[in-house]
C-alpha cells in the first residue's frame, strides 16, 4: 500500500523517499514537503489510525511551516476509512493533515485535505 501511494505521488510530480527517519513516506514538490504515515490492514483500524496521527504529530515542527504538510493513508475499505474520517476536520486543518485511501488495486483517493 505504501508503494501504491508513493507511486501515486510520483505520478503527480512529487519526489518520493520511503522509510526516512521513521516516517513511511517523505515527498517533495515545488518547495513543499509531505510526511505520510501509511496504515495497512488491521483488526482494530481505529487504533492504527490513532497511532498514525500520534506519529505524525510527534514529527511536526514546533513552529508553523506552510511548506510542510502531513498525510494519513489508510486502506480503502469501510472500517479503515470510517476510523480515519472520525478525526474532526477542524483539527486536521489545524494540523495541516490530509487523509487518503488506497484500494486493493492501488487506486488512491483523497478523503480530506490538500495535496
Amino acid at each position: 500500500m505504501a508503494r501504491d501511494f508513493a507511486g501515486w505521488l510520483s505520478s503527480h510530480g512529487w519526489v518520493v523517499r520511503t522509510e526516512v527517519d521513521f516516517i513511511d513516506i517523505v515527498a517533495e514538490k515545488d518547495g513543499r514537503r509531505l510526511h505520510a504515515e501509511v496504515k495497512g490492514a488491521s483488526t482494530v483500524p481505529g487504533l492504527g489510525v490513532d497511532t498514525a496521527i500520534g506519529q505524525l504529530v510527534r514529527r511536526m515542527p514546533s513552529e508553523p511551516d506552510q511548506a510542510v504538510s502531513f498525510a494519513l493513508v489508510v486502506r480503502d475499505e469501510p472500517r479503515s476509512v470510517e476510523a480515519a474520517v472520525r478525526a474532526p476536520q477542524r483539527i486536521l486543518d489545524l494540523l495541516g493533515m490530509a487523509l487518503y485511501a488506497v484500494d486493493e488495486d492501488g487506486g488512491v483517493r483523497q478523503l480530506f485535505g490538500r495535496e
